[in-house]
């Protein structure tokens, strides 16, 4: 009975001499939490950049529209290219103008205007009935670019994509009626 008391008390020494033994403790607990800290860290940083990326697409568009508002651009005798490359312009930073793609036109009103999201079924964008119609003077236009974001922090385009192969579509807009710069 002795021995078998004795196996015990060894046993319970050793089980509390683990216990108080601390080291390794701290690599242990960040094993632990490093997988969802990494995670949090690159989602919260890619956010951030989509929404950079966000605004500075919409600074660049409503510049860019200015030039077609005032009769700049159609002076100039300016194409859907010559556009785009002015948006890219001023948008260097995060935008790849690949990526971009524009549709100007012009309405009888402004509640005629369709700002919807272009993507369809597939999650693709539907560009088919984009066009470029920057209008003349008091004509009312609507400006709108999209920029196809690629979301590359894993589990992260489940939630946050909006089109297929975890990609984000950013829109920006402007909606104006020309000034009378024709005579």
């Amino acid at each position: 009975m002795t021995n078998r008391t004795g196996r015990w008390r060894r046993a319970l020494c050793v089980c509390r001499a683990f216990g108080r033994d601390a080291k390794g403790l701290a690599a242990v607990e960040f094993a632990l939490i490093a997988a969802p800290f990494f995670f949090m860290m690159f989602a919260v940083l890619e956010v951030a950049l989509v929404f950079f990326a966000s605004t500075l697409l919409e600074n660049a568009t409503t510049e860019a529209a200015r030039d077609i508002r005032t009769g700049n651009f159609q002076a100039g005798n300016g194409g859907e290219a010559q556009f785009k490359q002015a948006i890219c312009d001023r948008a260097t930073v995060l935008i790849d103008c690949n990526n971009l793609t524009v549709d100007v036109r012009t309405y009888a009103n402004f509640g005629l205007m369709n700002a919807s999201q272009p993507i369809d079924d597939d999650g693709e964008l539907d560009d088919s009935g984009f066009g470029f119609q920057p209008g003349g003077e008091r004509e009312i236009v609507l400006v709108r670019v999209f920029y196809e974001w690629p979301v590359v922090t894993p589990l992260l385009g489940a939630g946050f994509s909006n089109m297929s192969g975890n990609r984000r579509l950013l829109t920006a807009a402007a909606a104006f009626r020309n000034e009378p710069f024709g005579g």
